[in-house]
């Protein structure tokens, strides 16, 4: 496959896990007040460990993927990558043993992808204002470079973030699931 269509399939997949993670977030927030959203809410708290094992697991992926085809990563991409490989095994680990209440997990998890995000925000916001001012710690590759982007605004940065907010908004499910 070509990396332009490559980049134009995760594009569309990030819109998609955008527009899903507002959805869900919105199911999380009245679940209490529309019936259908406790349903809603209760089924996601089923599956939602197996889905963020997958989505992290694939983003993982991608990442190494990409970096097979030479794209090398910046510094920020780096701290994004420190932020939500280990998620990867902790979600496979919480699935395999079947152990979806470990609290502490979930809040490990939330505090990963919480902090990978606001690294993520950053490098999109140098990335899109690159004249701001703002500093990159890039000896090499910059963080600033824009190498992807699609639909006016879908950067790497930006797909990390999305993942991440969705970890978020499924780890909530899962952490008051029953």
């Amino acid at each position: 496959m070509d990396v332009s269509d490559l980049n134009y399939l995760l594009a569309l997949g990030t819109v998609a896990v955008q527009l899903l993670t507002v959805g869900l977030l919105v199911v999380f927030l009245l679940r209490k007040k529309v019936a259908a959203f406790h349903d809603i809410a209760e089924s996601v708290g089923n599956v939602g460990m197996w889905a963020a094992f997958f989505v992290s697991l694939i983003a993982s992926g991608m990442t190494l993927y990409y970096e097979s085809l030479g794209f090398e990563p910046c510094p920020l991409c780096w701290w994004q990558r420190i932020f939500m490989y280990p998620q990867v095994v902790l979600f496979g680990l919480m699935t395999w043993k079947r152990d979806f209440q470990v609290r502490q997990l979930i809040d490990y998890a939330i505090v990963l992808s919480g902090t990978g995000g606001a690294i993520a925000l950053y490098h999109h916001a140098l990335q899109m204002l690159p004249g701001s001012g703002l500093p990159c710690p890039a000896t090499g590759v910059s963080c600033a470079q824009r190498i992807f982007f699609e639909f006016g605004y879908v950067t790497y940065p930006l797909m990390a973030l999305s993942v991440f907010a969705f970890l978020v908004v499924v780890m909530l499910f899962v952490r008051t699931r029953r």
